[in-house]
């Protein structure tokens, strides 16, 4: 069994099941990947489109398939000489609804429940109402208001043995041990009997073990109909229409572990921890030994089992103790190497979901392979953006939308805004965690909580990373340089007071080894506090920078998306090629991503939209001229026009982006999917921007205003066909970097991932569009051609120039494992009139040499050409330096005799605008390794 070479993230859900995927296998092998890479398979709720809102992580969701359809997968894998990976996703289950049975349990039994510790629960809330208890902010309206509407509604479900409330789609379980204020008013001997019995479980130590039984007996009890009727009466009385209804079932929930509440309450009150602000997705505390061995149960056997050879960990920079969690994972698993079947690898790989910020690098010291790639595609992007088009876009932005051009200022201005409205909560338990810290010596117990709080703020606000990992010693020296850098922001807007307070924080927050505190409360109070203020920087950075300011800032909105440094508009390529060769270093096999389930645009639409940079006053003059023909779409609301003339040349940008080179502006059905497609996309944008509306209160007119303009864009004639012509414009250029960064990702040091159907164009936008079905029986039948990259040149348009690009480097990748896995990286510098537009680099490994040489920038090349080939002529005396040989052109079967040292463009691209090329060296016995290649 190979390990992992080439990865194919697949999203499962009911509509494709694991068995569908196992029609595929041999698409997928033919194609050259080694292991799909499933998202999560776990139960999740029911209907679920991604997997990532878990229920019960102990099965494979039957939804899916169950465990049945799972090991008919992996043999068929097997048998193809392929692999699985696997997503999992331990920092977060879903709760609410009626589906997690570990929730309902910490519903039903509170903070005796076996389960309460599963989840990031404040017991001993500040709060009076919630002390005990834990806020569940579930109801579509304020509490009275649904109390009195009769939604509420008391039962009694046989097959759990107990009563409960049921919501809409929510349950909310009573405690046996008040069952009795139930049975009490039942009209039948035995059931008033069983009211004693379970009120007697108020005084008894085990409550939860003698529980069991009586339900158990009660359910026997309620077998017969006259019971049941009795039952029904009984619960009929706390029908909270009428008012001593309502009083009753008042008293019965006030006295239960949760306090039911208005879903508005959640970011204000809420006393446990969620995935970001998604109330529906509760924290569980993966760190405690119990609960780690309960989550990873299942994935650990299915490693075991051999059906699995690598995970994925969703969300790493969630959980207390990124480090810990992964050393433990990683130890667990190589324990499982010699247990494995036989045709399994012995190493599992292990990756995280981390989030890169500028100049931060995945710590080595974690026991993983690597992230899951999301930094390489920010890599790529930003080569493929001309630095000279930032001034000139940047003016454009501001000059129409009225916003600064600074995409850290958006940021901290979101940071702040999230700080204070979506994560108040999370905000304030985190200040009131630094407060007892305070009042833990007598040196800094005058600090006071308001002070903390607006120190606290800035140090967020100007945070320059998802987060730090402090542990009990301290901050680790990969972290200082950020937590710096977050000080000396948070400086300068801070008085002279807080500035005292702000450097409290910083020595709390780990720049003072907890294990160094004499006293065992004050270190416990101090990891408390470092880890809330861990687990608060990443869920802002998420709202803030993925989910607002990429929606808020413009410039280029290729420059926005999961994982990218928005403040950069571009990257050279010697920083591209330093951060290769440190992957190379430090996790070769790291994935290699250019789009995921996560990604706001698709990797072509990135790539077409980066050709604006080139031409960015041709792109302001259309623009310009859009604005003059689109007048009579715009509405005048009251506060103000609509669309806005930001979230208007947002609308432009992402026409020219994602209008597929086969959409003919004629074609009435393929412009009204389109339309559709589209007007999805912009409904979220305008949400996530929450300028002019918002999730959590929706602007209908604003949004009305906008979808009716986007929409007379594309259905009236002259605006419709100029847009349409504008984004003909960028076809050829798009698809030169589309084929570019296809390249790099098969070839740089790393593993690369490829996006389910990403092997065509992809054009996708945001979720749920990028989740779209594929079709698979057209990429069979592309690939059954078995076309050259070469021939399917003239054909550009319909994707399967990039399929067999994909193909022909995937094939490579298998022929020649140990130069991909262990060869080195040296980067190549072009001369000549367009050496700025090439980015080239060898590698090399046991007697082989691969040659990489990709174009950038390339629109001012393309000038009159019909396809995506650059002509021989306009590279001009743009050459390479080579080492004299004799190459083979991996991509059209074509030798290159490289006789002389110099070697131009032209000879070099004359085919195909990406070239790939390999060598045979001779060795030297007595110095190398023979060539087992």
């Amino acid at each position: 069994m190979n390990d992992i070479r080439a990865t194919l993230r697949l999203q499962f859900h009911r509509d494709f099941t694991l068995t569908d995927a196992e029609r595929w296998v041999d698409y997928y092998a033919a194609l050259g990947i080694s292991h799909l890479y499933a998202s999560p398979l776990q139960v999740s709720r029911a209907g679920s489109a991604h997997g990532y809102d878990g229920v019960d992580p102990t099965r494979i969701d039957p939804e899916l398939g169950g465990e049945a359809a799972l090991e008919s997968l992996v043999s068929r894998l097997r048998k193809r000489g392929m692999g699985l990976v696997l997503d999992i996703v331990p920092n977060h289950l879903a709760v609410g609804g009626s589906q997690n049975p570990w929730w309902l349990n910490v519903l039903t039994w509170g903070s005796d429940s076996p389960y309460a510790k599963f989840f990031d629960i404040d017991w001993h809330s500040p709060d009076p109402a919630l002390a005990g208890k834990l806020l569940v902010p579930f109801l579509g309206a304020p509490y009275a208001e649904v109390l009195r509407s009769g939604e509420l509604a008391l039962g009694y479900d046989a097959d759990t043995a107990g009563f409960h409330i049921d919501y809409h789609e929510h349950r909310f379980p009573i405690d046996p041990r008040h069952y009795g204020d139930i049975l009490r008013f039942a009209e039948h001997n035995t059931l008033y009997e069983q009211a004693a019995f379970f009120e007697s479980l108020q005084q008894n130590e085990d409550a939860y073990g003698t529980a069991q039984g009586m339900c158990a007996q009660l359910n026997k009890v309620m077998e017969s109909a006259a019971a049941q009727k009795a039952a029904r009466a009984a619960t009929a009385l706390f029908d909270a229409t009428n008012a001593h209804g309502a009083t009753r079932l008042h008293a019965l929930l006030e006295r239960q572990h949760y306090r039911l509440a208005w879903w508005r309450t959640a970011s204000d009150e809420i006393n446990w921890r969620r995935f970001f602000d998604v109330t529906e997705l509760g924290g569980v505390r993966v760190e405690i030994p119990d609960v780690f061995d309960a989550v990873h149960a299942l994935p650990l056997r299915l490693v075991e089992k051999g059906w699995v050879d690598g995970l994925r960990v969703d969300h790493v920079d969630g959980l207390a103790d990124p480090r810990g969690y992964c050393l433990r994972l990683r130890q667990r698993l190589d324990a499982l190497a010699e247990k494995r079947p036989l045709n399994a690898p012995r190493h599992v790989a292990l990756y995280v979901e981390k989030i890169l910020g500028d100049g931060e690098t995945l710590h080595t010291d974690w026991g993983v392979d690597g992230t899951s790639g999301y930094e390489f595609m920010n890599e790529v992007s930003g080569i493929q953006h001309d630095p000279a088009g930032r001034e000139p876009l940047r003016r454009l932005w501001h000059d129409m939308s009225g916003r600064e051009a600074d995409f850290p200022a958006e940021v901290r201005l979101a940071r702040r805004e999230v700080l204070n409205s979506l994560l108040a909560s999370e905000f304030s338990a985190c200040a009131r965690a630094l407060h007892r810290v305070a009042r833990a010596r007598l040196e800094s117990r005058d600090i006071t909580l308001a002070g903390i709080r607006r120190a606290l703020e800035a140090l967020v606000v100007h945070f320059p990373i998802y987060r730090s990992y402090a542990d009990a010693a301290g901050r680790p020296a990969a972290d200082a340089p950020f937590f710096a850098e977050a000080m000396l922001g948070a400086r300068d807007v801070l008085s002279p007071p807080d500035t005292a307070v702000l450097e409290a924080l910083e020595r709390w927050l780990g720049g003072e080894a907890p294990q160094a505190c004499a006293k065992d409360e004050e270190r416990q109070l101090r990891q408390h506090a470092i880890t809330r203020f861990q687990q608060l920087t990443s869920p802002v950075a998420a709202k803030a920078v993925e989910d607002t300011a990429g929606y808020r800032s413009a410039v280029l909105i290729s420059r926005n998306d999961v994982g990218f440094d928005g403040e950069h508009f571009s990257h050279t390529p010697e920083r591209f090629h330093k951060a290769n060769a440190q992957r190379a270093r430090d996790f070769p096999q790291s994935m290699l991503t250019t789009a995921t389930h996560d990604h706001k645009r698709g990797e072509d639409i990135r790539a077409r939209l980066a050709a604006l940079s080139e031409a960015p006053a041709r792109f302001s003059a259309q623009v310009e001229r859009w604005r003059r023909m689109a007048a009579p779409l715009r509405q005048a609301l009251p506060d103000g026009p609509a669309p806005s003339p930001g979230d208007e040349l947002i609308v432009y940008q992402i026409l020219l982006g994602a209008w597929p080179p086969t959409l003919d502006p004629q074609d009435d059905d393929g412009m009204r999917q389109f339309i559709e497609r589209l007007t999805e996309w912009q409904l979220k944008a305008l949400r996530e921007a929450k300028l002019r509306s918002h999730w959590l209160w929706p602007d209908d007119a604003y949004e009305a205003a906008c979808r009716e303009f986007l929409e007379g864009l594309l259905t009236t004639p002259a605006l419709r066909d100029s847009i349409a012509a504008a984004a003909r414009e960028l076809d050829l250029p798009g698809a030169v970097n589309g084929l570019a960064q296809t390249v790099l990702r098969l070839t740089v040091p790393g593993v690369p991932d490829l996006y389910q159907g990403g092997e065509f164009w992809d054009y996708s936008l945001v979720d749920p569009d990028n989740r779209r079905p594929i079709d698979y029986a057209l990429r069979q039948a592309a690939l059954d051609e078995a076309l050259s990259p070469a021939k399917a040149l003239p054909t550009w348009r319909d994707g399967r120039v990039k399929q067999a690009l994909t193909a022909r480097l995937l094939a490579l990748r298998s022929r020649h494992l140990a130069l991909f896995a262990h060869g080195d990286y040296q980067p190549l510098t072009a001369t000549g009139e367009h050496a700025h537009r090439v980015v080239a680099f060898t590698r090399r490994y046991s007697g082989h040499q691969l040659l990489v040489v990709v174009p950038r920038l390339a629109t001012p090349l393309l000038s009159g050409a019909e396809r995506p080939l650059i002509a021989p002529p306009a590279w001009g005396d743009t050459s390479l330096q080579l080492s004299p040989g004799n190459w083979h052109n991996v991509l059209t079967e074509a030798p290159l005799d490289t006789g002389s040292a110099s070697v131009y463009l032209a000879t070099l691209l004359c085919d195909l605008p990406v070239g790939v090329f390999l060598r045979e060296e001779h060795l030297d016995s007595s110095t190398s390794t023979p060539s087992h290649l």
